[in-house]
């Protein structure tokens, strides 16, 4: 016996639940399904049903279909007694045999198919052992489900610590009352406005500091160039009083000298 797929599916042909047991391509198997309920005959019971190919061999379930697809040269007794296996399981996995309980359960199911039959060949087991293997516990998976549990317990702990400091100091912060109306931003104090200049001052970046002292550098200097052209502008009619002065010097020298009895041509007084 070769199983080629085991499916469960409705009668208008839509599949629920479908394993394939040898290798065959997508498209062949969903064609094998979609022709099945054409074959059918209308008004009257069989079990299988042969093309030029396979054979199909199933069950009806109120409005569902238990079907097997095997090759022609199986043996069709063993195909209905592993097909009476299968509806068999789908009746322990299912309480009531629907479309919704099909699609809720199908996991189980095709566990429970993967038991039955293995690499197209028929397995020696029976309905108890097959509900065994299927419900087997998995160490692996116990370890990671605690140790999940464990890191969301964790997670769990640590948010309500966080929850708990953060109220703690929200407390705190109304025990100690509102902050004075002098040391915020708000406009009612000049201290509160000082205050905002001084750290908007602070809040300046290096180059921005750099830049303006260079400013202040250079107006420091013009002022200095502006102080020392004023000074040499003062400095000016003192020289010119001084130059006055040495004349008067001179004209007082030669009526000192005419005095005395010396003549002076007046080229020289020129």
């Amino acid at each position: 016996m070769v199983l080629i797929s085991a499916a469960v599916c409705t009668k208008t042909g839509k599949t629920l639940v479908s394993r394939q047991f040898v290798e065959m391509t997508k498209a062949r198997i969903e064609g094998l399904l979609a022709a099945f309920p054409k074959l059918v005959p209308a008004g009257k019971q069989h079990t299988f049903v042969e093309t030029e190919s396979v054979r199909y061999v199933y069950q009806p379930l109120d409005k569902l279909y238990m079907l097997l697809i095997t090759t022609k040269t199986s043996n069709i007794l063993e195909d209905l007694e592993t097909l009476r296996l299968f509806v068999r399981v789908i009746q322990e996995y299912c309480r009531n045999v629907e479309e919704s309980e099909i699609r809720e359960n199908a996991f189980n199911l095709i566990f429970a198919f993967d038991e039955i039959v293995a690499l197209g060949y028929r397995e020696s087991v029976y309905l108890a052992q097959i509900r065994t293997y299927v419900e087997m516990d998995s160490q692996e998976e116990k370890v990671f489900l605690a140790l999940r549990k464990s890191q969301e317990r964790e997670a769990k702990n640590k948010m309500r610590e966080k929850a708990k400091e953060l109220q703690r100091q929200r407390l705190e912060a109304a025990k100690r009352g509102p902050a004075p109306k002098g040391f915020g931003y708000g406009s009612g104090s000049g201290l509160g406005s000082s205050n905002f200049s001084s750290s908007a001052g602070y809040s300046k970046s290096p180059v921005a500091i750099t830049a303006e002292a260079d400013k202040l550098a250079e107006s420091l200097a013009s002022t200095r160039i502006g102080a020392s052209s004023a000074a040499e502008e003062r400095k000016a009619p003192m020289k010119v009083m001084k130059l006055g002065a040495k004349s008067r010097n001179v004209d007082t020298f030669l009526d000192q000298l005419k005095s005395e009895g010396e003549t002076i041509s007046q080229d020289s007084e020129l």
